[in-house]
């Protein structure tokens, strides 16, 4: 999170929350100031209704008295031709009472009735020239009539009609003057009634404005809640409003939302002036110095400049470059430590990646090339084993030295840019060159490293046994990444290898198949079932009479998806992958679940070879495994003979010497296999905790040949000096069995004899063996009876 950020994370809660309180309390001060407000308004509002109200009963009751003071009513009572007073004097009534109007919109109305309740006349100033005196103007009549009263006015308001205001007076007919109590009833009733146009008008605004009816009624009215007014119209007649909860609510609510919307505004236009001035003097320079030093981490300038920032900040950037400076100097020292490889002196493989990541980048960006060489030097764990690691560190630094100086002279001498020489790993180095095969340069420098070993390489005035192996990658032909290009180059210098190694090979599309394919294998191992595409094949072991006193057990495969996979392929791949015990146990079980039909064939003292890989000789559960299948399968363990690589001899450790007697100890016997293809030596002949020796099919071809008949006699008798057996490998012509007799071998084993066989052609070649020896039984015979 930025400094911005933050400041603007402690600002902005802090200042929002300082607004939010003071709106609060404002709005706490001005809920009350607005309900009283509200209040004295709703009582001012009541008040002029109530001015209204009475204002309308005035006006009604100046217009009786001026009708009943005028001639107009006075000569229609008195008039008796009734034709002429409905007419002539009606008319005067009505012009009368229209002349006493000042709203000529106004709703009015008079009419003379006589006890008991006979309506002599009625009139209305209305739309309607039909219209007849209501129910409600009778109905009061009536009352008045009935009642001792001699004048009376009402608020009638009808369900269905307009409310009016009713005034009702009697008069005399003969004095035109308020009649006694005893005379009412020969007096006559005049009745005016008007609609109070300006007291409706507003009660239907205030209803509108509060959401709420006026109540009006002949009993007084309490006041209802916080706002709530009532209004006296007359002395029995009473009014009362009590809005809508609502209305308070909705001004509440508006005072709510000028506060929110002003609380957030001031506090917006806050935090930006705050931030606004924290940005220039505080973040700004602190960001800016964090860029600067940024820009020194990256690469992109050398150093911190000098600030003039006065204050805290000034000492903290003056600091921080002085910081800087003595870290920088620290961390020099350290990453040339970090990226040097300790023993040579040359780069190691961290500084290796990251340089030569640069390397491809700038020449992907200049469209030019780049070739990997990836160095192994081979027998150098040989040479490390047998002569200490002293030996063997002098010698690394010792190559690490030529190589360096054919680099930089090749590079120097050709106007190269410099070249990148690491040590990726033990005996393994690399050389980045910007360049492409075609101008001699690689072919110079792998011609000069290889020459380093022509005599063995010398190292404290002695030669060893080493060699280098070359594989060659190019950018961007080979591959695109490092890790690809340091991959085919691998690759590479493994088909170096398997051509007599002290070479150098360039990656192809051969090698890439071959990876695919090595791939492939190993995806297939972890996955497949044994019992369905694995099977044994067994190869006969003979004695000088040609009696077969053994088999060897031989893993075939036949992938579904791969075909035919030869053991030479996929047993290195399980090797490395660790795949080795999977396969060696389903060999071991199946090989002792067979040896019944082998000594049926052969004998009980047939021996069954069974390979296994060196590498099991390190897990401590071989040994049972072992001893669990021959119990279990009934195989006697002094029938088993175990066989393991030469090669494991160098690289014994306490866990495998361990093992090896562990199985001899329970009746195994142990057999060294493919003897001469490794790093043989008299002490290790010496040494070997084994019942029988296997001479490797090459070390026999060479040692078959005439010249070399001594020193395969020697080679035997030194086994048998050290009891044990001797079993010859690649036995394919008599020529080289003769000799090998003639050496003392005590074993054969060949294309001679027999090629790997399945069980069933196992038993037909055992049945075709007997048949000929019965054929040379039955010609002795003949021959020494002729």
């Amino acid at each position: 999170m930025t400094l911005g950020k933050r400041a603007l994370a402690l600002i902005f809660p802090v200042v929002l929350a300082g607004y939010v309180l003071a709106a609060s309390l404002i709005y706490y001060v001005q809920s009350s100031s607005i309900t009283g407000l509200e209040r004295a308004r709703l009582w001012q509002q009541m008040g002029l209704l109530t001015a209204l109200f009475q204002n309308e009963v005035t006006q009604n009751r100046s217009l009786i008295y001026s009708l009943v003071e005028g001639d107009a009513v006075r000569l229609f009572v008195n008039e008796a031709d009734a034709s002429y007073r409905n007419t002539a004097l009606g008319v005067r009534l009505q012009q009368s009472l229209t002349s006493l109007s000042d709203d000529r919109k106004k709703f009015i109305s008079v009419a003379i009735i006589r006890p008991p309740l006979t309506v002599d006349y009625y009139y209305e100033d209305s739309d309607d020239p039909f219209a007849e005196i209501t129910p409600s103007q009778l109905d009061h009549a009536r009352q008045v009539i009935q009642s001792p009263r001699l004048s009376s006015w009402a608020y009638l308001n009808a369900p269905g009609t307009e409310p009016l205001i009713v005034h009702s007076e009697f008069i005399d007919p003969l004095t035109f003057n308020r009649p006694v109590a005893s005379a009412k009833g020969s007096a006559i009733l005049v009745q005016t009634a008007v609609r109070p146009k300006l007291f409706l008008e507003m009660k239907r605004t205030l209803e509108k404005e509060y959401g709420a009816t006026i109540e009006i009624g002949q009993h007084q009215f309490l006041a209802q809640g916080a706002l709530s007014a009532t209004a006296t119209l007359s002395a029995s007649l009473f009014a009362r409003l009590t809005p809508d909860p609502a209305f308070l609510e909705n001004r509440l609510s508006t005072l709510k939302t000028l506060l929110a919307l002003g609380a957030i505004a001031l506090s917006l236009f806050t935090i930006g002036l705050v931030l606004l001035l924290v940005r220039r003097y505080i973040t700004n320079p602190i960001a800016r110095l964090d860029r600067q030093l940024t820009a020194v981490m990256t690469g992109s300038r050398s150093a911190l400049p000098d600030m003039n920032e006065a204050g805290e900040i000034g000492r903290l950037s003056a600091n921080v470059k002085r910081l800087h400076d003595h870290s920088m100097q620290s961390f020099d020292l350290v990453q040339n430590a970090s990226w040097t490889d300790t023993l040579t002196g040359i780069s190691n493989r961290e500084y290796f990646n990251i340089r030569s990541t640069q390397i491809l980048e700038e020449a992907e960006v200049e469209g030019s090339g780049c070739t990997l060489l990836f160095i192994d030097v081979d027998n150098f764990k040989f040479v490390n084993d047998k002569h200490g690691h002293k030996i063997g560190d002098e010698l690394l630094k010792t190559l690490a030295d030529r190589i360096s100086a054919i680099v930089d002279r090749v590079a120097s001498e050709r106007g190269l840019p410099h070249g990148l020489f690491a040590r990726l790993s033990g005996d393994e180095f690399a050389i980045m060159l910007r360049c492409q095969p075609g101008g001699g340069t690689i072919t110079e420098i792998s011609g000069e490293i290889i020459a380093l070993f022509a005599e063995g390489f010398e190292v404290l005035d002695k030669a060893y046994p080493v060699t280098a192996s070359i594989g060659i990658a190019v950018y961007p032909e080979d591959a695109r990444t490092l890790p690809e290009l340091v991959a085919n180059a691998d690759a590479a210098m493994y088909q170096a290898k398997s051509k007599g190694k002290n070479g150098s090979a360039r990656y192809s599309r051969s090698l890439h198949e071959k990876r695919n394919r090595q791939r492939r294998i190993e995806e297939e191992l972890r996955v497949l079932d044994p019992d369905a595409e694995f099977h044994l094949v067994y190869m006969p072991i003979v004695d000088g009479h040609g009696k077969v006193t053994g088999c060897e057990a031989l893993l075939r495969w036949t992938s579904p998806l791969l075909g035919r996979v030869t053991p030479d392929e996929f047993i290195p791949i399980a090797e490395t992958t660790g795949l080795f015990s999977k396969i060696d146990w389903w060999v071991i079980d199946r090989a002792m679940s067979e040896y019944g039909h082998i000594r049926k064939l052969f004998g009980a003292e047939t021996i069954l070879c069974i390979n296994i890989s060196s590498a099991e000789l390190y897990t401590k559960s071989i040994s049972d495994h072992f001893c669990d299948c021959a119990d279990r399968h009934g195989v006697d363990a002094r029938m088993i003979e175990i066989e393991l690589t030469e090669t494991f001899a160098v690289k014994l450790g306490e866990q495998s010497r361990r093992n090896i007697e562990i199985l001899r100890g329970r009746g195994f016997r142990i057999s060294i296999d493919d003897f001469g293809a490794g790093y043989t030596s008299v002490q290790q002949i010496i040494e070997y905790p084994a019942e029988t020796i296997k001479l490797d099919r090459e070390l026999v071809e060479s040692l078959t040949r005439s010249a070399a008949l001594p020193t395969l006699r020697a080679l035997v008798a030194l086994c048998h000096a050290q009891d044990m057996s001797v079993i010859a490998e690649g036995v394919d012509t008599t020529e080289k069995m003769a000799l090998l007799a003639a050496a003392g071998c005590d074993f054969y084993q060949g294309y001679l004899i027999s090629r790997p066989l399945t069980q069933e052609e196992l038993g037909v070649w055992a049945m075709q063996r007997l048949m000929e020896k019965a054929r040379e039984s039955a010609q002795q015979g003949r021959r020494a009876t002729a």
